[in-house]
């Protein structure tokens, strides 16, 4: 039923940009209706600089995030484990966390140009924070009475993080790299679109530029459906890797 239900809203939705050009609510030539968005769209997977474009982007943002998971859990465990640790760099996460990702767009296009490193590194620094902030909660949420079980039977630090930590922290950290899957998509289109990688943002700058109109709203249609398969594959690797967990055996199926 939801599906339906989102099914019909994004049919509903469709419609209404198909009409209000149609009527003159708005200028077709600044908002093309649906169908010449969806006939440029089906021209432009005809040809392969959209499939370049779409793969370069993909690779990006798929590795500026793994990048971000890797480095955020291994921090956050690091950090979180060591409760004095923790105290002492609380003031600096929450002052580093805020700092929005563009505004390290001059400051990196500085140092390494106009280049995928670029947009690499702001999408690494925008995606790691929900990681390690989702981490160090999971970290903390520790049963303290699991913690001092642990400690009786002489665990070792390993042994404690991959029987007690890891355990108790994986929801935290599925719940982050979803949020941060998106993020990271977010800051790959905007690194491509204002820096000038290869890229989908690339491609919408161009068609921008060049009074593309109808090709530009094809692409971002791209970037929306990015997106939708995003949150699709996060929510069933969430549903795959916490099988065991209480709120994952009372969830409905989508």
């Amino acid at each position: 039923m939801r599906l339906v239900l989102g099914l019909a809203g994004l049919l509903g939705f469709g419609v209404l940009l198909e009409l209000a050009p149609r009527i003159g609510l708005v200028s077709e030539r600044y908002a093309p209706p649906t169908s010449t968005i969806l006939t440029t769209l089906a021209e432009q997977a005809g040809e392969a600089r959209f499939w370049t474009a779409v793969l370069d982007t993909t690779r990006t943002w798929l590795l500026g995030l793994a990048i971000a998971v890797l480095l955020g859990v291994l921090a956050g465990i690091a950090l979180g484990s060591v409760p004095i640790v923790r105290a002492a760099t609380s003031s600096t996460i929450e002052f580093l966390r805020p700092i929005p990702s563009v505004a390290l767009i001059p400051l990196v296009v500085v140092l390494y140009g106009p280049t995928v490193t670029s947009t690499l590194v702001l999408v690494v620094y925008a995606a790691f924070w929900q990681v390690l902030v989702q981490v160090l909660h999971g970290v903390a949420d520790i049963d303290p009475v699991a913690h001092d079980t642990a400690r009786s039977y002489r665990l070792g630090r390993l042994a404690r993080v991959r029987y007690l930590v890891w355990p108790t922290a994986l929801p935290y950290v599925v719940t982050g790299v979803r949020l941060a899957a998106t993020v990271a998509l977010i800051l790959t289109i905007t690194g491509e679109l204002v820096i000038g990688p290869p890229g989908l943002g690339q491609e919408i700058a161009i068609a921008r530029t060049s009074g593309a109109v109808p090709a530009m709203y094809a692409l971002i249609v791209v970037t929306g459906l990015f997106g939708v398969v995003a949150n699709v594959m996060t929510r069933a690797a969430e549903r795959r890797a916490l099988h065991w967990h209480p709120s994952m055996r009372t969830e409905v199926p989508a």
